[in-house]
């Protein structure tokens, strides 16, 4: 990432090192099918203070001096600090278990607005910003939100062009099990399509990767996180490339 000359912003995943962390704290994570069939994580006092040692903490650190050491101008900073990412705590969602159907009530959220002064003058400074979750909520309390969704919030709010997604697969496969069904290139209205079939994290991943495009025309990447040069890879053609039709984009 050393020579890339336009400013970027990190939204790292940390959601291995969380789980980790929380059975060796004897609180392991618990998850829940919203009614509509996405995946979550509940989030308690105990689960966002996980977050805040795994996400914010040590995963954030280690990239940020990761960076640093190869010459990057890194800060780490999450969405509570100066206000950067805030949004709406959450008032209920159903979720699906056992056949049945109840309302949910956690410290999560999603995220509504950006500090883009300070996101902007921090990026025009030189700095590359590693950003974490938590984010804060209406009254400034730290809460819990998908990082899908903080991205596709940086994404308008900062007009990005390109918007590179690093999963543990090569790409949107065909079929899960089988790496040789890479979809090398779909439209966002395929996207839509994809977002029916799939299921676990990887359905909201695609929920939130549609919003991308609902207000703008980004060249989004979704590629394999896992390659010794996961972003070498991506900018080499590598994953699965979504963006509109050319025809389509000058409309």
């Amino acid at each position: 990432m050393a020579g890339v000359v336009e400013p970027y912003v990190v939204v790292p995943g940390a959601n291995a090192l969380r789980d980790r962390v929380s059975k060796a704290l004897g609180r392991p994570a618990r998850r829940v099918v919203s009614k509509s069939g996405y995946e979550s994580v509940l989030t308690g006092r105990e689960e966002l203070e996980t977050m805040m040692m795994t996400y914010a903490g040590l995963r954030n650190k280690s990239l940020v001096e990761s960076l640093r050491a190869h010459g990057v101008n890194a800060l780490g900073v999450c969405g509570i600090d100066g206000g950067i990412v805030s949004g709406k705590r959450n008032p209920g969602f159903r979720v699906c278990e056992e056949g049945r159907v109840r309302i949910e009530r956690d410290l999560s959220g999603k995220p509504k607005q950006l500090n883009k002064p300070l996101l902007e003058t921090l990026l025009g400074d030189g700095y590359r910003l590693v950003l974490s979750v938590p984010i804060a909520d209406e009254e400034g309390r730290a809460m819990n939100t998908e990082n899908d969704e903080i991205v596709a919030l940086l994404a308008r709010e900062l007009k990005a062009q390109r918007v590179y997604q690093f999963i543990e697969a090569p790409g949107l496969l065909e079929d899960p099990r089988k790496p040789e069904t890479l979809l090398r290139r779909i439209t966002p209205e395929e996207l839509t399509s994809w977002e029916r079939v799939v299921e676990g994290r990887m359905k909201r991943k695609l929920h939130a990767l549609g919003k991308l495009f609902q207000e703008g025309s980004p060249r989004v990447v979704i590629s394999d996180g896992r390659a010794q040069d996961p972003l070498g890879d991506a900018l080499r053609g590598g994953g699965t490339v979504i963006e509109r039709r050319k025809d389509d984009a000058q409309r």
